[in-house]
């Protein structure tokens, strides 16, 4: 694990497996570069010549968790990386993130980052939206897990309750991160020069907007695979759509 200083003075931790060519893979909500490690997709990356990079978002994982909402302003989590591709100097990069991180990506490339190839994975057209109509209840359960609520046995809120407060996710940081997004411009999307994979789950919800997502990008493209939004990240037949979309040759 590496860690550096983002401009504002909070640390930003990363992982690395594999060596050669970078890409970058951004985790989801209430993720982290640790998690995303052990999935096949990290796995097969490295054994293709590939030096995988996971970042714990701010508020995520080993990275700062302040409590002060000063300390996620509009776009931090871009700022973040942002800086974070400048400290690693890379030029020569491709970019991939899943859930929040595929929001992520689109919210980069707007910004400016230009990675020769870009993978969006469970995501749709409302991924350029501040918020969807899935963040309220999000920041309703976080509020309630970080407050030490008690819910009804067997319900799912128990449950994803459950497993925040076991996986260690800190829910007042990463509730606070759910205000940091803006809304990206269908206009800056279409400028984009990047080849872009958006990759989803039939069975996700986002999935039915996932075209035309990918066709707001001039070099986008979509593969739908089976799964749901939870099951997707880790099915086969994702591992192998990045991967053929990787191989393939960039555009003179």
């Amino acid at each position: 694990m590496y860690r550096f200083a983002c401009p504002d003075g909070e640390e930003l931790a990363w992982r690395e497996v594999g060596s050669g060519r970078p890409f970058i893979l951004l985790h989801g909500l209430m993720g982290s570069g640790a998690a995303l490690a052990g999935q096949g997709l990290v796995t097969a990356l490295a054994e293709r010549g590939y030096r995988v990079i996971l970042p714990d978002l701010r508020g995520h994982g080993d990275s700062g968790r302040p409590h002060n909402p000063a300390s996620y302003p509009p776009d931090i989590l871009a700022d973040d990386m942002l800086a974070l591709i400048g400290h690693l100097r890379l030029g020569d990069y491709d970019l991939g993130g899943y859930s929040m991180g595929g929001k992520l990506v689109l919210r980069l490339l707007a910004r400016g980052a230009r990675p020769a190839r870009a993978v969006v994975g469970g995501q749709g057209l409302d991924a350029l939206d501040a918020q969807s109509d899935r963040t309220d209840g999000h920041r309703r359960l976080l509020a309630a897990v970080a407050g030490g609520a008690v819910f009804p046995a067997g319900s799912p809120e128990e449950a994803t309750a459950a497993w925040i407060r076991q996986s260690r996710v800190d829910a007042r940081a990463v509730g606070l991160v759910l205000d940091a997004f803006l809304a990206t411009p269908a206009d800056v999307l279409q400028q984009v020069s990047a080849p872009t994979l958006v990759v989803a789950g039939d069975r996700d919800s986002r999935s039915t907007s996932a075209e035309s997502l990918a066709a707001l990008l001039p070099h986008g493209r979509l593969v739908l695979v089976p799964g749901d939004h939870v099951t997707t990240l880790g099915a086969a037949e994702f591992t192998t759509a990045v991967l053929e979309f990787l191989g393939q040759s960039l555009p003179a």
